[in-house]
């Protein structure tokens, strides 16, 4: 079991929740707007980022609450128990808080404890937006399997946005000073393309040891938006720098990655398949991704209203696959029916209107 005694103080509907007792399969029951998605995005927030609903944290505190919100849990490593806390104060909403073991920490570091993925409704759509959400659901599939990817992220929006804000500047750019910035984006950039690089190698390995039913295989392609080596990303920098001040933006590196999903057996594009072909990939990504090796660190799998949109055949694939894999999971729904085959060997507890109350 990965994560145990969770708090929810002041977050969203939740003013006082605390779940303990779980197991390998954790279920959350309820109406629709009881508050199960918010305990899933509560535990998301053990992750860097901005969590599974990607919000503002200022939509994050309760209503009529003091202004701020606490979320906490007892991490099980193979040192002993560890404890994770993050949430704002009422003085500083804009601002998260990060605790290990009650110590303050940098919310990259958070990567290094526990990796987390999640499966939302809302990602349905992923196929059919832009790359910028391909590349977001990459990165976060990276940063499950390597920690300094979220500080190599990081770094790189940074040095990015530094550039492109010399970039629009109508005063010349001071050529040493896009030097220095442009080094760093080869560096961190490089890190970033190489890392996703060998988890799409990864998924696609993994994917093609899986049978082809009852989920549909997806075929994975990694397009770099620039070169992979950090020399030569930063010589196709310098050289673009008219071209780039032109259109006021920096137009080559992993801020233009792809990630290029295509229906295996059919050869069409995922964004031209029917919403159930999208949906079926979606979830062999995301179990082919779950089984993959992390031993250093405990592994999460987020699983919000999944069971409820497959057929007798494809839940129980599912939950062999769930069985088979390293992660501990947490999964939704507005009934037990559809979890009738796991429901022996879960904790589950129903949510109603904030409050969780355990049933098994």
């Amino acid at each position: 079991m990965a994560l145990d005694r969770i708090l929810l103080s002041d977050f969203r509907n939740h003013r006082g929740t605390k779940i303990e007792g779980t197991a390998r399969f954790n279920l959350l029951v309820g109406e629709n707007g009881a508050g199960k998605t918010n305990v899933l995005e509560a535990i998301s927030l053990f992750a860097p980022g901005r969590g599974l609903r990607r919000a503002n944290l200022a939509d994050m505190p309760a209503q009529a609450g003091p202004g701020g919100f606490a979320i906490s849990a007892e991490l099980a490593t193979p040192a002993g128990p560890v404890r994770l806390g993050t949430g704002t104060s009422a003085e500083r909403p804009g601002r998260r808080v990060v605790q290990v073991n009650q110590a303050e920490a940098p919310a990259v570091r958070l990567a290094e404890w526990l990796g987390i993925g999640w499966l939302t409704p809302a990602m349905d759509r992923l196929f059919a937006e832009g790359a910028g959400s391909r590349r977001r659901f990459l990165d976060r599939l990276v940063l499950a399997l390597e920690p300094a990817h979220a500080r190599n992220a990081a770094r790189l929006e940074a040095a990015l946005r530094e550039r492109n804000r010399l970039l629009a500047d109508p005063a010349e750019p001071d050529p040493t000073w896009l030097d220095a910035i442009e080094v760093q984006i080869a560096e961190t950039g490089a890190a970033v393309a190489q890392a996703r690089a060998r988890l799409a190698d990864q998924l696609q390995l993994a994917l093609a040891a899986l049978p082809e039913a009852p989920f549909a295989r997806p075929l994975l392609t990694y397009e770099p938006g620039g070169p992979l080596d950090q020399a030569e990303l930063a010589r196709a920098l310098a050289e673009g720098r008219r071209r780039d001040r032109a259109a006021q933006r920096t137009l080559t590196g992993p801020h233009r990655d792809e990630l290029a999903v295509t229906m295996a057996g059919k050869g069409q594009p995922a964004a031209e398949c029917s919403t159930g072909e999208q949906k079926a990939m979606l979830i062999a990504i995301t179990l082919a991704h779950a089984g993959l090796s992390t031993q250093d660190r405990p592994r999460l799998l987020l699983l919000d209203e999944v069971a409820a949109h497959l057929d007798p055949v494809r839940r129980e694939a599912l939950f062999d696959r769930l069985r088979s894999g390293p992660a501990q999971v947490w999964l939704t729904g507005t009934e037990l029916a559809p979890f009738e085959a796991i429901e022996g060997e879960a904790a589950v507890w129903r949510v109603s209107e904030g409050a969780v109350e355990r049933l098994s």
